[in-house]
């Protein structure tokens, strides 16, 4: 037998070997993988199943603050950081409903926002539609939990296919009654509010009088109070924890009204897409110590 197929030989069991410890290593890594998955999705489900023993909070807002911030810090295009943002509301929406939060109001675009670049208005749309048809659709996480979807905000400044689809998802879980998710877009709290004032004169027929209009008359016709509203267990619109990603510390026209004396606010430095459950456990253990605290009169 020549040299050269000697060689041959060798290099071909040479290579099998090495295919064989390859296999078996990405065969560890497959099982360590799965293992380091399903004992975080046990730790998870035991934290939240601690958390849900305690008080737990009726009406949760969220400025979802960061997209872009946190995109350009990973080289990324906008349009990349709102996709990941869409991820991560996914996420908490589900650690709310699996706590049965059962009130969720987002800031998914302000009306200020149009002023920003048409590319990036154009991709946000877009991404609203889709990413937010797919919660609605049968099997999905507002199906499962019997959640409906609910737009507040100038309706008629989306485009024609955005409006039509937030109808056409309102319309899907118009049967759902266990929860309610608000979707804040286009918005602001002025808005709100000035439509709220036009409604409740618009209901009086033209009889404006000191003791028929008053804040809780008006407080009632605002958009979050009328969705809220038809939920038995809602409340009564007020808002008991906001929180405001990627550390800044304003309110941006978000829910002026409906943040009273009892409202916990929490400004989170983690960017809306890197937002989950380890960022919303202190904020949910804070709202129930405030709450034992309260009851005992601490």
């Amino acid at each position: 037998m020549s040299s050269s197929v000697i060689r041959g030989q060798s290099t071909s069991r040479s290579s099998e070997r090495s295919l064989g410890r390859e296999s078996k290593h990405s065969f560890f890594q497959l099982r360590l993988s799965e293992l380091v998955h399903r004992v975080h999705g046990f730790l998870t489900s035991l934290l939240i199943f601690i958390i849900s023993l305690g008080p737990l909070p009726r009406h949760v807002g969220f400025v979802m603050d960061g997209n872009r911030r946190y995109a350009r810090g990973r080289g990324k295009r906008a349009v990349q950081g709102h996709t990941d943002g869409f991820t991560s509301l996914r996420r908490v929406l589900q650690i709310c409903l699996r706590l049965n939060i059962p009130v969720v109001t987002i800031f998914a675009f302000s009306i200020e926002n149009f002023n920003r670049p048409k590319e990036e208005v154009d991709a946000l749309m877009n991404l609203a539609k889709s990413r937010l048809m797919e919660l609605c659709t049968h099997g999905d996480l507002l199906q499962i939990y019997g959640v409906r979807i609910r737009f507040i905000g100038n309706l008629d400044m989306l485009p024609a296919d955005v409006r039509e689809a937030a109808r056409k998802m309102e319309a899907l879980t118009a049967d759902n009654d266990r929860g309610l998710l608000n979707v804040a877009s286009p918005y602001t709290s002025r808005d709100e509010i000035t439509t709220a004032v036009r409604d409740t004169v618009v209901e009086m027929r033209g009889v404006f009088l000191p003791d028929v209009v008053s804040t809780e008359t008006v407080f009632e016709n605002l958009q979050t109070s009328r969705a809220i509203s038809r939920l038995d267990k809602g409340g009564d619109g007020k808002v008991d924890i906001l929180v405001r990603t990627s550390g800044v510390q304003r309110l941006s026209d978000f829910l002026m009204w409906q943040c009273c004396e009892d409202t916990q606010i929490h400004f989170v430095r983690t960017h809306w897409p890197e937002f989950g459950l380890t960022d919303m456990l202190p904020i949910l253990l804070g709202w129930q110590q405030k709450v034992w605290m309260s009851y005992w009169g601490i």
